[in-house]
């Protein structure tokens, strides 16, 4: 009787696990990139789970080539390298995006603050947040973006990945 107990326990317990894992595989369905790659475990992460990478230990930080930073999952673009500027926080910094229509902004009171997250208008995805502390000659915003949400498109390959049209951002 013991041995029926203890074996009825287990196929139980291993039920359970199977379809606690089975649940949990379907709660994060793969996100692809806009290159058509899975989300890397830091881009699902700050994308979907609304996370925040290291300072200073991200791809974009201090990334100086002229270009536009699109959304990692649509493609959408979201900022110019034309208003990018070094905040020292070590996260990719900018006065402004380039269209405020691809944006959405809601009020973020986690982590004991209140804060404007940023989201991708299209894919819904976290991207960082907005502050008041910006540059006051361009605005006073200062965009604070993760890399990990972000693809870099440089400015000379615009027109061949779809985006031609942005090339009128490093005009003089």
């Amino acid at each position: 009787m013991f041995k029926k107990v203890i074996s009825i326990t287990f196929i139980i317990a291993t039920i359970a696990l199977i379809h606690l894992n089975y649940s949990k595989q379907e709660a994060t369905a793969e996100v692809m990139t806009t290159s058509g790659k899975k989300l890397t475990s830091m881009q699902e992460y700050v994308t979907q789970q609304g996370g925040t990478e290291r300072p200073f230990q991200n791809e974009y930080w201090n990334h100086k080539e002229e270009g536009i930073y699109v959304d990692i999952i649509s493609g959408e673009p979201l900022f110019s390298s034309t208003d990018k500027y070094d905040s020292g926080t070590g996260w990719p910094s900018f006065t402004r995006p380039i269209d405020e229509n691809f944006l959405t902004e809601k009020t973020d009171v986690s982590h004991g603050m209140v804060r404007t997250e940023v989201k991708s208008q299209k894919s819904n995805s976290h991207l960082g947040h907005v502050f008041n502390d910006g540059p006051a000659e361009t605005g006073g915003l200062r965009y604070c973006i993760n890399s990990a949400a972000m693809d870099f498109i440089p400015k000379e390959n615009l027109e061949k990945e779809g985006y031609g049209k942005y090339l009128v951002l490093f005009e003089k």
